[in-house]
């Protein structure tokens, strides 16, 4: 997948604007009640196919955590218009993207719901099992996010269905401490070699936006070629000992709390 971001720009504005808005416009209206399919696209951006990969034959669904407070941050805005230029790109029904983070307020999850993206209301943890080919938008989040991703993917099933848009793991490998990586991050570790990387072009004034961005993908070769031990039983990721986790825990239930022994 080669992707740009040459219309960026035109999408952050009309994100911004739109969060503005006291009240919705026909235009979003319209492209709202179009079955909906993603058609935000701003006067001048007919060549966005031509940049992006077409759509594939088997419809993608698509899950975006840790994308941040838009309303304020200019950052999440960027990566919020490259998410529908995504969705418009590989014509992934609006209602099929997923969107999630704690960090969400009251107005900006409204924003969402009327763009007709589908707001997530319980916290996953990443913990989401790709049932179908399923696009995860995770723009520079936390390795405790990918590590609980991959952790609940881990067979030659799950991880085929996964496609990855976000921080490269050989990025994260050349950043973290090996022993810290293999004991806390264990399934990061075991992927980098599993996985084929793409990592996207980005200019110099957006590297704090899309910098270190990979296309990841687990080529079925790749995963064919281990034996079944490696996939058995895979331990659920504790994070005992990890002292700068990057994650937003969900709140244990009453029951939970009683279950497990924690005061």
């Amino acid at each position: 997948m080669i992707l740009t971001f040459g219309n960026v720009c035109t999408y952050v504005n009309y994100i911004w604007q739109f969060t503005q808005m006291s009240y919705i416009s026909d235009e979003w209206q319209v492209a709202r009640r179009r079955k909906g399919v993603s058609s935000l696209k701003p006067p001048g951006d007919s060549d966005t196919e031509n940049q992006l990969e077409k759509a594939p034959e088997e419809t993608l669904m698509c899950v975006c955590y840790g994308l941040g407070s838009f309303s304020s941050c200019v950052a999440a805005r960027y990566q919020l218009a490259m998410l529908l230029l995504l969705l418009d790109a590989r014509q992934i029904l609006l209602r099929d993207c997923y969107v999630y983070d704690p960090a969400f307020s009251f107005a900006e999850k409204n924003v969402l719901r009327e763009l007709g993206l589908t707001v997530l209301t319980e916290n996953e943890e990443g913990k989401r099992l790709a049932t179908k080919p399923t696009l995860f938008y995770l723009m520079h989040c936390g390795k405790a996010l990918y590590n609980n991703l991959l952790w609940k993917n881990w067979s030659i099933q799950g991880l085929s269905q996964v496609l990855i848009i976000g921080n490269s793991f050989n990025g994260i490998k050349e950043r973290t401490i090996e022993r810290e990586l293999k004991r806390d991050y264990s399934y990061i570790s075991k992927a980098v070699d599993l996985c084929e990387e793409r990592l996207l072009p980005c200019p110099s004034h957006q590297i704090d936006v899309f910098g270190d961005t990979a296309v990841i993908t687990f080529p079925s070769e790749s995963l064919n070629r281990l034996t079944q031990s490696f996939w058995t039983e895979p331990p659920e990721p504790q994070y005992l000992d990890c002292s700068d986790l990057e994650i937003t825990l969900r709140e244990s239930s009453p029951s939970e709390t009683l279950l497990t022994g924690d005061s």
